[in-house]
């Protein structure tokens, strides 16, 4: 059967029917590639699979759970060639710190509301892509998912100090709690159960450095076991492990929406779909910037959206974009989609086979991994980046920082957004408003700053940089006024338009009053290289009569010979700045009355 070209299905249908996009792509060279980068990405999917739920508080098979029938789901009806789908840290520890003030973790009701949080930020996100909402996640400064993300490591670090050290810490500990506690007890740490935990990390850091291309997890893992046996069998050591996975397909479930269940989980869901989004569409775009490929962000909003939907009944948490098993997807010469939806089946296939092993895998050498998880999660070049040239984005990322660590996750997330706003705004409300002026000294009388040439002592140049909406009227009115008042005999303003791309309907009934009063006091208000979109739009409020289309110019040359008339001829002739061609007629004029004089004298 042909599958129909995605030209000729209605608009409508379009956002479900995605992959009609790429399947003309797929053939036997493509399913080749992409049946070896599934395997490839399943094998890693698994020790992480394990480490993320346990991050989350969930039940350990849920991770793999999770990696399987989203990352399907996400696959087909994505708009990514490359992006593969499942658990996460940064979802899952977001997961933890919402639900975990309602549940005990693990237990049958906590897994009931993770699969309801999971189902309504499928939800969500299935609305804003379908409301193209895409462009949402672009307003999320990359310094706040920096900061929670190193915030989030530490985090991780943190909840594994016991399985690491074997010490007495209470579940639910925070932050600050939980290292006081272990310096309190740093001389009770269990000699066998941080010996497991501490090979697994060095074994995991040296595989990873000196043997790239192993899967440095799976080896650890193994390392850390093989260890634990030893150490159980020679000196008798007590070590508690995972404990043995259930070698069964993702069992069908159900999210509750019982309205008490709901209300436990409604303060999270926002930020946890922002925060899912956020990964998602990142990481598609870092990956198809790589290979040349387009990303639909409203596409990927439906692909992940449907993914959480589905993963809700078929035991899955909340998935996202996995930034480790999509660079192992796309390094392993994935070419289509195909090789996500691989990956989630094969790890099916996997899980079925080495479940029952789990019982060997200690918490320390666990605890190990989720170290090494934790560790490449800060990226510490791109935070020394931000500190050393920006101050606004430092503020941001130290204070999401911070809040990720001593306040719940869910709100770290939602300050850093709002700060990233709130400098958003910040800049964008205050748009360039520069005086410039022609320099005399050019052969061209190109322009320049008016700081490094004089000015016209009736009529100044102004280039503004930025939108006029109603945010930055204000600003604008103050740059204005304050010109004004340092050159009163300034009455005509051009100003340079090239810079502004869009006006509010605020913003042009602030340049029909400008012009209207600059017109009363003798003077007047000018556009240079105005765009057409600026010009329909000022045409659309009306402000566009009150300006008066003749006052709109196409160059500056244009602008200068018709304002020049305008102007008071008897300032003038004692103006002795003389920076447009025009003055040199007055000059010559001026000579020449004087020579009259001179004549008449004699």
């Amino acid at each position: 059967m042909t599958l129909p070209r995605i030209e000729n299905v209605p608009l409508w249908l379009r956002p479900l029917l995605p992959f009609l996009n790429w399947f003309p792509r797929v053939n036997r060279g493509t399913v080749k590639a992409d049946a070896m980068a599934g395997l490839t990405g399943a094998l890693v999917a698994l020790p992480q699979g394990v480490a993320f739920a346990t991050i989350a508080g969930m039940p350990p098979e849920y991770g793999l759970y999770a990696g399987m029938i989203p990352a399907v789901i996400a696959a087909l009806f994505g708009s990514s060639w490359h992006l593969v789908s499942g658990p996460t840290t940064a979802a899952s520890i977001v997961l933890f710190s919402v639900l975990s003030p309602h549940a005990e973790p693990g237990s049958a009701h906590y897994v009931s509301l993770a699969l309801t949080l999971t189902f309504l930020v499928g939800l969500i996100q299935i609305v804003m892509g379908f409301a193209k909402l895409g462009t949402l996640v672009n307003f999320i400064s990359h310094s706040v998912v920096t900061g929670f993300t190193a915030g989030a490591a530490i985090l991780i670090a943190t909840n594994q100090v016991k399985h690491f050290t074997g010490l007495a810490i209470p579940r639910g500990s925070s932050f600050t709690e939980t290292w006081s506690l272990a310096a309190a007890q740093v001389t009770t740490i269990q000699p066998g159960v941080f010996t497991v935990g501490l090979a697994t990390l060095l074994l995991g850091i040296a595989v990873k450095r000196w043997l790239p291309k192993w899967p440095y997890m799976i080896v650890a893992m193994l390392g850390g076991s093989a260890l634990a046996a030893v150490l159980i069998a020679w000196k008798g050591v007590q070590l508690a492990t995972v404990g043995a996975l259930p070698d069964v397909l993702p069992p069908l479930s159900a999210p509750s929406l019982s309205s008490e269940d709901i209300r436990a989980v409604a303060s999270g869901v926002v930020a946890v779909t922002l925060l899912a989004l956020t990964e998602a569409v990142s990481i598609a775009r870092a990956l198809a910037a790589r290979s040349g490929q387009h990303v639909d962000g409203n596409q990927e909003f439906v692909g992940q959206g449907l993914s959480n939907l589905f993963g809700s009944f078929f035991s899955g948490y909340v998935a996202t974009g996995s930034f480790n098993r999509s660079g192992v997807n796309y390094a392993a010469g994935a070419k289509t989609p195909i090789a996500a939806m691989l990956a989630g089946m094969f790890l099916l296939v996997l899980v079925l086979l080495v479940a029952p092993w789990a019982q060997f895998l200690p918490n320390a050498a666990m605890a190990g991994i989720l170290f090494l998880v934790a560790w490449g999660l800060i990226d510490f070049d791109e935070i020394i980046h931000v500190l050393k040239t920006s101050r606004a984005e430092s503020a941001i990322l130290l204070t999401t920082f911070a809040a990720t660590l001593f306040l719940a996750l869910e709100e770290a997330i939602i300050i850093g957004v709002l700060m990233s706003l709130s400098l958003y705004l910040s800049r964008t409300s205050k748009p360039q408003v520069r005086v410039r002026t022609p320099d005399p000294h050019s052969s061209k009388h190109k322009f320049t700053d008016a700081a490094n040439a004089p000015e016209c002592p009736q009529l100044r140049f102004i280039r503004i940089d930025g939108s006029l909406f109603f945010g930055a009227t204000s600003h604008i009115r103050e740059s204005l006024a304050a010109q004004d008042q340092a050159n009163p005999g300034q009455k005509h303003v051009a100003i340079v338009a090239h810079g502004i791309n869009f006006i509010d309907l605020a913003g042009a009934h602030y340049l029909a009053e400008e012009a209207e009063r600059r017109r009363e006091a003798g003077g007047g208000l000018y556009f240079i290289r105005v765009k057409d979109t600026l010009h329909e739009q000022l045409a659309e409020s009306g402000a566009l009569k009150n300006i008066g289309g003749a006052n709109l110019f196409d160059s500056k040359t244009e602008a200068i010979e018709e304002i020049y008339k305008r102007l008071d001829r008897d300032v003038c002739r004692t103006c002795t700045a003389r920076i447009f061609r025009e003055c040199g007629a007055v000059t010559a004029a001026k000579d020449a009355r004087l020579i009259q004089v001179e004549v008449v004298h004699a």
